[in-house]
């Protein structure tokens, strides 16, 4: 009986330093609690996104949203399609094609589309379907290039998610790692200057510019956190937390010109998702998924959230949910309300 009790505390320590110390790519790092204000409050679950429109697009992967100057909506898909949707008859048609992956997008006052493409960069469709590199991968170490705004002054404004994964991993290693390695980037198209003005940040995501430009909103995924970031005044070039304990993980964010500001709720940060942070450096590694999963994996955990965050400070004022299965093969709009915007659940783009 001594010796199979040996022999099972053998086994068991060799598959225990197995787990420990096998081969896998993440290399993680303590977590730092971050709050969690729960579905509570503002955030309590409701059904406001249950009867909203869907359109249908000709493929998956709609990231980010942005209006043109004709009121269409502009999105980008898995592949590098960038298609037009007319809002009026729900037509989608073609204008370019990255051959990459495109995810946040804009206009400039030139009235060229600027993308950032998770595999090319930042990039520019002109009104002629012309696409021209304005920030190439690799510049200033760019990796991931995830989202961007359009400043009044012209300035490009971008987010690099991770400077030790790319889209491929839908930021799930950078959840297992818990280290916090995404940028906050200024680009200036007068001069073709780059430069990096935060970094650090744990999954950099959505940015969206404020009133006057004075500064912007960055949304730090994994710590469920929004960031502001002054861009002109006394405060200029310093950061500071402008709320934090979101119950979701936020993706996009836009601002609608008129105080509010819309937030995209990738998916819950429920108590599983905790612990699994929580979990020490060791075990997480020893326990890592393998590259190419998501998040939320469980067709029954496709959630879709979106809110208004006033600009005046942190406050949340309304909230919009809905849990739906099946992919992503469509975007989704809330039928018009306060000042006629429409809240996109898909993208936290604001439409007037």
């Amino acid at each position: 009986m001594r010796s199979v009790l040996k022999l099972v505390a053998l086994l068991a320590l060799v598959v225990a330093g197995y787990l420990a110390f096998k081969p896998v790519p993440i290399d993680p790092a303590p977590w730092i609690t971050t709050p969690n204000a729960g579905l509570t409050g503002p955030f309590a679950p409701n059904s406001l996104l249950a009867d909203a429109d869907s359109i249908a697009l000709p493929g998956a992967g709609p990231e980010d949203l942005t209006v043109g100057a004709d009121g269409a909506l502009y999105t980008g898909l898995i592949g590098g399609a960038v298609v037009r949707i007319d809002r009026t008859t729900g037509e989608v048609r073609q204008i370019a094609n990255t051959m990459g992956r495109p995810l946040g997008l804009r206009f400039d006052a030139a009235g060229d589309l600027v993308i950032a493409d998770a595999l090319k960069g930042i990039v520019a469709v002109r009104p002629n379907g012309e696409l021209r590199t304005l920030v190439a991968l690799g510049d200033t170490k760019l990796h991931f290039p995830d989202a961007l705004d359009v400043a009044p002054d012209g300035v490009l404004w971008f987010s690099d998610a991770s400077q030790r994964w790319d889209t491929r991993t839908g930021g799930l290693m950078d959840f297992w790692e818990s280290r916090p390695t995404g940028r906050l980037l200024r680009h200036d198209p007068r001069v073709g200057e780059t430069r990096v003005v935060l970094d650090s940040i744990d999954f950099a995501n959505g940015v969206a510019v404020g009133p006057a430009g004075a500064w912007l909103l960055l949304n730090e995924t994994m710590a469920g956190r929004i960031i502001r970031y002054w861009i002109t005044g006394p405060r200029a070039g310093t950061r500071e937390t402008f709320l934090e304990g979101l119950p979701g993980l936020p993706d996009n964010i836009g601002y609608d010109g008129h105080g509010l500001f819309w937030v995209a709720l990738y998916a819950p940060r429920t108590a599983a998702v905790t612990r699994i942070r929580a979990l020490p450096p060791w075990l997480r590694r020893a326990t890592a998924p393998q590259r190419g999963r998501s998040l939320r994996d469980d067709p029954r955990d496709r959630y879709a959230g979106t809110g208004a965050l006033q600009s005046a400070g942190p406050q949340w004022p309304r909230a919009f949910h809905h849990h739906r299965g099946g992919g992503e093969r469509y975007v989704v709009r809330r039928k018009p309300f306060a000042r006629g915007a429409r809240a996109v659940a898909a993208a936290g783009c604001p439409m007037t």
